[in-house]
């Protein structure tokens, strides 16, 4: 089956009665599973990756949810605070701890003594040097 170029731009497989044949061929057939295939990687890639789920302060510290696809894996969370008051946001504290996640849901403390007020918070998940992770989040004290 020969494919050429006409003036419209269109292949000449695609115009006339060889249409139907060339989709119901094997090859149509193939095109549509790796074409699916791929539609799938695309969907499931994001689920290989660490997560930070919610961020919340008491007894000084700061507990932070983090989701980890694989098994034990050492990381550091490092939490950074900035004051948000009259429109305006300064950086107030900078905290951090060396941890071990294993695959799953794990919750981290990280000790830091705040005082009350309205907050952002970064969180960073390190691993080997790399940043892996980087959520913001507002919280009341």
């Amino acid at each position: 089956m020969r494919c050429t170029l006409r003036k419209t731009g269109l292949p000449q497989i695609f115009k006339g009665g060889r249409n139907y044949i060339w989709l119901m061929s094997g090859r149509s057939h193939l095109c549509y599973t790796v074409f699916a295939l791929f539609i799938l990687m695309v969907l499931v890639a994001g689920c290989t990756s660490t997560g930070v789920g919610d961020v919340s302060y008491h007894n000084g510290s700061f507990w932070v949810n983090i989701t980890s696809p694989s098994g034990p894996a050492d990381a550091y969370v490092q939490v950074t605070v900035h004051r948000i008051k009259d429109l305006h946001q300064t950086e107030v504290a900078f905290f951090g701890t060396p941890v071990t996640l294993v695959q799953g849901e794990n919750v981290i403390s990280v000790p830091g003594e705040i005082a009350p007020g309205n907050y952002k918070i970064y969180v960073y998940v390190i691993q080997n040097n790399e940043r892996r992770t980087a959520v913001i989040r507002d919280i009341v004290v």
